[in-house]
């Protein structure tokens, strides 16, 4: 059943004193024809959700994987549906998981994961993500931390198994390959090429293939089993998605059927009637990340078309993907974003159709907004969003209100404030922390009610991010708290410098950290990735002082012929950058 989602648009900031500006929410006059608050949830869980597009759009295509060689596998909306169905009816019915077991997955983006979101979703268990290029160490803690008891990995890594699972609570390992349901032939060719280039090791320890484990889920529900009589509700946690861990180990987010179909939902009334018709998704993004696992339901909910790419490094991988579909949606990072503007075959044939282009994860940086609007002939749609709100907060609205720096408006039924670090209000215009309120925040940290108190006040989640919010209700990102270098006194933002070397023509990427020194207490440090070996540090100080006064000028650049470090869904690792310059300068 359905379940009304009334109290959580009803619960506003609670005291209006000195929070009138935010709690009258400006931003509801760029709604239009849209919903301002969620009136009630269609659906009564995330399976549910599933079930009912599925029977929608049956026979169109739901989900591809397009390999670099351009080899493809696809399924159906009702093959989804029904794989899905066999995976969930495996884990209750043929193991005996409860309500609540922990089941994770590591691998690239395949056609297994939807299988196994989606499983796992309707059999009411909690889906663990992991990303397939953990360390043992860290596979270690994500299993440790989740209790995990299942576990379907790639097989291209399960030479870490051996290590992995002692200390787990994992009990069955199942093992999946990318082209898992490629058609017959097109899985052999793909098989024996892995195995030419020696990419698949040999399983060392006890596991079933994936493709058996449905097998033995069908198999239930021929004999009479039955999905129905799952009980699964929107309060139920539906995932624990771990966060980065960039201020020490990672957290688990519970994630909620609620919060899942709620952000679903707040996306589809945002994108209202500008959805083309045509509703093909590039997915770079690995789905075991909360931005593209989100796309993932907003997508096909609609009945869209979800092309997966299972790596996007080397960019050209995207090619294939480009060349075959009409893509309309497209979700990136910044990162993305500008490896695709540096490739000839993609500024010479830019995508026709790519209408949609939602970035996040990052800010995107404003020369690389500029010169995407310039070659594809439609902007990106800043957004942002967390792994503790499911992850939307706000966004940009379609057409053309859209702001180049600006993250946009919030979503429906979402409170946004900007508060001091006593929590009081901020003056429109003057940045403080960004925390929120509504129906996509997280339930809390597994097992961990110190964090949870922390993050979570009445509701309101702390981001730790520093914005500020106009008069017309647009927000924008200065930086995050922790990355702030304060040089004699004065604030610089990361974020800020960033955007203005990225401005320089020869600038590939760039990371700005600050680092101790004895004349300003932190010194402003720029790290630039350059092909050009004339760009020197003079140059660049001249082109940061065009736009910047001077304490925010870099007083040291360094200069790289290689990529930055940089999270799996690309966002460059300060923390990294911070570390090295650390340990250069000999301090602890």
């Amino acid at each position: 059943m359905a379940e009304t989602n009334e109290e959580h648009q009803k619960e506003s900031a609670g005291a209006k004193t000195g929070f009138e500006a935010y709690d009258a929410r400006p931003w509801l006059k760029h709604y239009e024809n849209r919903s301002a608050d969620l009136e009630a949830l269609q659906y009564g869980s995330f399976g549910e959700l599933v079930r009912t597009a599925a029977r929608e759009h049956a026979r169109q295509p739901a989900f591809t994987t397009c390999l670099p060689t351009g080899t493809t596998g696809t399924l159906t909306f009702e093959e989804v549906d029904r794989l899905s169905d066999h995976f969930a009816a495996y884990l209750r019915f043929h193991l005996g998981l409860e309500k609540g077991e922990r089941v994770a997955i590591q691998s690239p983006n395949c056609l297994a994961y939807p299988v196994f979101l989606f499983g796992a979703a309707k059999a009411g268990c909690i889906i663990v993500n992991i990303n397939p290029l953990y360390t043992v160490p860290e596979i270690e803690h994500t299993l440790t931390d989740s209790g995990a008891r299942v576990l379907v990995m790639i097989d291209m890594f399960a030479d870490k198994l051996p290590k992995v699972l002692p200390d787990s609570s994992v009990e069955t390992v199942l093992i999946t390959s990318v082209a898992d349901f490629f058609p017959a032939a097109r899985r052999f060719i793909v098989k024996t090429v892995q195995k030419l280039k020696k990419m698949v090791p040999k399983c060392p320890v006890d596991a079933m293939a994936l493709p058996k484990a449905l097998d033995l889920g069908a198999k239930a529900l021929s004999s009479g089993k039955s999905l129905d009589s799952l009980d699964v509700e929107l309060d139920d946690i539906l995932a624990l998605q771990y966060t980065g861990g960039t201020t020490g180990r990672s957290k688990g987010a519970m994630l909620t059927h609620r919060n899942l179909v709620s952000s679903v939902a707040q996306s589809v009334n945002n994108l209202g009637d500008e959805m083309p018709d045509e509703r093909v998704a590039l997915t770079a993004l690995p789905m075991y990340h909360i931005f593209a696992m989100g796309v993932a339901g907003i997508f096909f909910s609609l009945g869209g078309h979800n092309v997966l790419i299972p790596s996007p490094r080397p960019v050209s991988n995207l090619k294939p993907a480009f060349d075959q579909f009409n893509v309309t949606f497209f979700a990136g990072v910044n990162t993305l974003f500008q490896g695709l503007l540096n490739e000839e075959w993609f500024r010479e044939n830019p995508p026709k159709n790519l209408e949609i282009s939602i970035g996040g994860g990052t800010a995107v940086q404003r020369a690389v907004a500029e010169r995407w609007q310039e070659v594809v002939g439609y902007p990106i749609y800043q957004a942002y969003g967390l792994t503790e709100t499911s992850p939307g907060v706000t966004t940009n609205p379609l057409g053309d209100k859209n702001r180049i720096g600006s993250i946009g408006i919030p979503y429906p039924s979402t409170y946004v404030r900007i508060v001091d670090d006593e929590g009081n209000p901020m003056p429109v215009g003057e940045p403080g922390e960004l925390i929120v309120k509504g129906p996509q925040v997280m339930k809390g940290y597994w097992n961990r009610p110190d964090a949870t108190e922390e993050a979570l006040e009445d509701g309101w989640f702390h981001t730790g991010d520093v914005a500020k919010m106009d008069e017309d209700g647009f927000f924008y990102i200065v930086d995050r708290k922790k990355d702030m270098v304060i040089v004699s006194g004065f604030n610089v933002y990361p974020n800020e410098v960033e955007d203005v070397i990225a401005k320089h023509p020869s600038v590939q990427e760039v990371g700005v950290i600050g680092v101790p020194d004895d004349e300003t207490g932190e010194a402003v440090r720029a790290y630039v990735v350059t092909q050009d070996e004339k760009l020197t540090e003079d140059t660049m100080r001249k082109h940061c002082k065009e736009y910047l006064t001077n304490y925010k000028v870099p007083k040291q650049f360094i200069f790289r012929d290689t990529e930055l470090p940089k999270t799996p869904v690309g966002k460059v690792l300060r923390k990294d950058l911070r570390a090295e310059a650390l340990a250069e300068m000999g301090v602890s």
